[in-house]
């Protein structure tokens, strides 16, 4: 079997994520250092590894050539693993975010189980909302406007207008 480099990139992100999970982020250089020990594709590193982990793996960039999604920028030079909910450049949509199972090897198949029910937002209501920034807002500051009835807010505001 012949893993793809954007599957390769996915793999040694999800591992690094496994191995440090107090971490939220990754070094584009740490992310291709775990390439080059990890040997997912049982040789050494591949040149195309760093530009799959600086542009086309990245879902917030614009796609080059590559329209992944599997990893996501933080901040300059940093990446994590894309979920679903995070923003993405509209060419990238449609991109594969997570390999397939018979697409990489099976040491590393659990990897894909354990991005599904626990890093992409296992859990909730098992959609991933938990990761969207925007769904993730719902109910924020409900309490300040707990103890007032809605209609009675919008009348007092209307007053206030002559």
């Amino acid at each position: 079997m012949r893993t793809r480099v954007a599957d390769e990139v996915w793999i040694v992100t999800a591992l690094l994520h496994r191995r440090h999970p107090d971490r939220d982020d990754f070094t584009v250089g740490e992310i291709v250092r775990q390439a080059e020990t990890e040997k997912v594709a049982d040789r050494p590193l591949r040149a195309g590894v760093q530009p799959h982990v600086y542009q086309h793996c990245v879902a917030n960039k614009v796609p080059n050539s590559g329209r992944y999604r599997m990893l996501f920028e933080t901040s300059k030079g940093r990446r994590r693993l894309f979920r679903p909910g995070d923003p993405c450049h509209p060419r990238r949509i449609s991109g594969k975010d997570v390999p397939r199972d018979d697409e990489i090897p099976p040491a590393y198949r659990e990897l894909v189980d354990w991005y599904r029910n626990e890093y992409a937002g296992g859990g909730g209501d098992g959609g991933g909302h938990e990761a969207d920034p925007i769904l993730s807002l719902r109910g924020l500051g409900k309490a300040i406007w707990a103890d007032e009835d809605p209609d009675v807010y919008v009348d007092r505001l209307r007053e206030g207008w002559g």
